[in-house]
């Protein structure tokens, strides 16, 4: 009996046990046979794992699970792309579902995008959302829907399409990669967003239309410490395809968070595209240090307007306190300078790596943030000097009609013209190991990125999506998708009801902040406006205890 238990007891030790004593026999077996080796070869290897596995300490599984144990991190290696092919349904949004990746390789490819035997949404769960059509739907021929950006300060306005490729940097993605969907932007004529990393010959090479991003590393256009030279923003903001700048403020992904490319990730060809030296980490602080009030973000973008002759500027963020936005406004007021566009990012956006925290309970949804930005220059009166962008989990003609109708003017997608590469959503863009050679710097790697095949994916994932836009555009009775409203869209709240678009997310009255009466039932924005500062993003006062909202304030 106790011999018994002894075996259980040690029954994890059995694999490095067995390959011991195959690989002796293997050994014994050699003078009958020289193909004996083999075996031999590969028993004593495993047999050397198991030693090195009971003398490691890093490990606590391998340990007690000499050589077997490996398996156990074998599996969950790959567990993404198990989970993916033989798991998870097509509704599972880890980010995104299989129906929504399926509808982008299918339109990249130009292969039949239908759907048989009708929905599997449940259209009676809470959270289904539906774009009311109309009796009498309408026929639009023209596909190529497009929106001015720039202001009246603006000397040389962009028309921009209302589906852009949103920032990612050359660094995070390869250069293939790159040069595949600037090409695609080329053939399909719409915008591609360098993202922090500023314009590599990959972008130069591709000759397609470039959203130009300065973020706080000033890659492109930095001095040797690393602040912000205007010359070299002149210089690079002059190139013919750079057709907008963007300061980025926050990332939906990490809004707040700051970066490092360690010195050994950086190639002469990234280092040449943002202008830093070998040899050193490049470090993108969480903060900009050219300005550090509302009115120095002003100020800035008026520089770069004018340092690029007139091109449209504006900035890029994730909104967190809501009265730091205020803040902004006000400043635009006061200084009189307007920036040409905002691009609201979502938290639900993407990143090549950020921590889970950040990734997971940091920053405003894009629906939210998007709504409060759109109503908030509404309530200022300077919405319609100010074109919104949306970026956020868009790869649909219906995700790009709802935040249309929410506020925004145009939209961009990152990983939604990533899929339209090829990208398999294996989450190990962080690794350097991306299996379709999309995320990362390998050159072994990236030639899996034929960039002339991928190039026209893109094209077509555009095309084609715009083409779908069209479609449900016409079904809700209008002429152009810049037309859709709240009121299109339908919400279910629970099980059996649900509320109109314009409950949902109400368009606000225009300048209600500036200038009338204040509006009782809008008493949060009343209180949130006061207590926002041009000069500075730094709270007036800090509430200690229950909050006491204006309207309580007022009834007592």
């Amino acid at each position: 009996m106790a011999l018994l238990k002894s075996l259980i007891e040690y029954q994890r030790y059995a694999v490095l046990a067995a390959v011991t004593v195959l690989a002796i026999v293997s050994v014994c077996c050699l003078p009958f046979s020289v193909w004996f080796w083999v075996p031999a070869v590969i028993f004593g290897a495993l047999v050397l794992v198991g030693i090195h596995d009971l003398r490691q300490t890093r490990h606590s599984i391998l340990r007690n699970y000499p050589v077997s144990g490996h398996i156990r991190f074998i599996l969950e290696s790959f567990r993404p792309e198990i989970r993916q092919y033989m798991i998870e349904s097509d509704h599972d949004e880890l980010p995104f579902s299989r129906q929504s990746r399926g509808l982008v390789y299918q339109r990249a490819k130009g292969v039949e995008d239908k759907r048989p035997f009708g929905t599997i949404e449940n259209v009676y769960a809470s959270g289904y959302a539906w774009l009311t059509h109309s009796v009498a739907p309408t026929v639009i021929p023209d596909k190529d829907f497009r929106v001015r950006v720039g202001s009246s300060q603006c000397k040389q306005p962009y028309d921009a399409s209302l589906y852009n490729i949103s920032a990612m940097s050359f660094g995070s993605l390869s250069g293939n990669a790159i040069l595949a969907l600037n090409k695609g932007a080329k053939k399909g004529g719409f915008a591609h967003d360098t993202g922090e990393g500023s314009i590599s010959r990959y972008h130069r090479q591709g000759g397609g239309d470039l959203i130009y991003q300065v973020a706080s590393g000033y890659f492109g256009c930095r001095n040797d410490d690393g602040t912000f030279s205007p010359e070299k923003f002149a210089e690079t903001a002059a190139d013919p395809q750079v057709k907008m700048i963007e300061v980025k403020l926050s990332q939906g992904a990490k809004p707040g968070h700051g970066g490092m490319l360690p010195a050994a990730k950086i190639t002469e060809e990234i280092a040449e595209a943002r202008g830093i030296p070998m040899g050193i980490d490049c470090v993108s602080p969480s903060a900009h240090r050219t300005f550090s009030t509302p009115k120095g973000l002003m100020e800035f973008i008026a520089q770069l307007r004018d340092l690029s002759g007139g091109k449209p500027v504006g900035f890029k963020l994730c909104i967190g306190h809501r009265r730091e936005f205020m803040c902004i406004v006000k400043a635009m007021l006061s200084t009189g300078i307007l920036p040409d566009f905002i691009v609201v990012d979502g938290k639900e956006g993407g990143t090549g790596a950020a921590p889970v925290e950040f990734a997971n309970r940091v920053g405003m949804p894009m629906h939210e943030g998007l709504t409060f930005v759109h109503n908030a220059l509404r309530g200022a009166g300077i919405r319609n000097e100010i074109k919104i962008g949306a970026a956020g989990k868009i790869v649909s003609a219906f995700d790009i009609a709802q935040v249309l109708a929410l506020g925004a003017d145009w939209c961009n997608a990152a990983r939604g013209f990533m899929f339209a590469l090829g990208c398999i959503q294996a989450q190990s863009c962080h690794t350097n190991k991306c299996p379709v050679g999309i995320a990362t710097q390998d050159p072994v790697r990236q030639r899996a990125v034929d960039v002339g095949d991928k190039s026209d994916r893109v094209a077509r994932f555009h095309h084609n999506t715009l083409h779908a836009l069209a479609e449900i555009t016409g079904a809700a009775g209008l002429s152009d998708p810049r037309n859709f409203m709240p009121y299109h869209f339908m919400f279910r709240q629970k099980d059996n009801e649900f509320l109109d678009g314009n409950e949902m997310y109400p368009y606000l009255p225009e300048g209600f902040l500036v200038s009338g009466p204040e509006i009782p039932e809008l008493s949060d924005w009343h209180s949130r406006w006061d207590r926002a500062s041009a000069e500075t993003f730094a709270p007036s006062e800090i509430p200690f205890g229950p909050f006491k909202r204006r309207d309580m304030v007022h009834s007592t």
